[in-house]
């Protein structure tokens, strides 16, 4: 078995990211995509955002159906600070025989060396980027696969921006997402 794991804020949770993970999934040949939305993130900087509670329920509302992806909730379960060096720590406790594959934007991916344990990281899990045109390519000795993925010009900042302006974000989020953006006023 293989099981992609796909961590953020997902603050909104948009189609971007599910695109990107269905690449990976079929590229890979992966089981499972696993969506670990963080309780925050050391290297972002904080501004306006949706509580973990709200972003959970987003997430699930986005993935409900899809037959491989599933929402794992560890890191929003424990104390933050969310680092992924612990996450996989824990998804290789409970799956000691399972091939793990960390997915990463490149933009994350050029972090890399910034991270805590980043050499645990990559001896934890593969490490796939995935990468977009027009966006340099990280290199590292940790990336082990990189997956060529659409340019899909969606930001979670740009959404939240027009959730607070009063302007649509139908077609960037998945509808159940956008309803429940409506229904609890988020981001305005």
């Amino acid at each position: 078995m293989a099981t992609g794991v796909l961590g953020g804020s997902f603050d909104p949770i948009h189609h971007g990211h599910l695109i990107c993970a269905d690449r990976a999934a079929e590229a890979l040949g992966l089981d499972t995509v696993l969506f670990v939305p963080c309780r925050s993130q050391p290297l972002k900087p904080t501004g306006p955002a949706a509580d973990a509670a709200h972003r959970v329920t987003m997430l699930r509302l986005a993935v409900q159906g899809h037959p491989r992806f599933v929402v794992d909730t560890c890191e929003v379960d424990r104390a933050p600070p969310s680092y992924t060096v612990d996450t996989l720590r824990l998804l290789r406790q409970r799956w000691p025989d399972e091939r793990l594959v960390l997915l990463l934007g490149a933009d994350a991916a050029a972090d890399l060396p910034r991270w805590r344990a980043a050499d645990e990281v990559a001896r934890l899990a593969e490490i796939a980027v995935l990468t977009r045109p027009g966006v340099p390519e990280p290199v590292s000795a940790f990336i082990a696969h990189l997956v060529a993925t659409p340019a899909i010009e969606i930001s979670a900042s740009d959404i939240r921006a027009r959730c607070l302006t009063g302007k649509t974000i139908r077609y960037l989020v998945p509808d159940a997402v956008a309803q429940y953006v409506a229904r609890h006023k988020i981001y305005q």
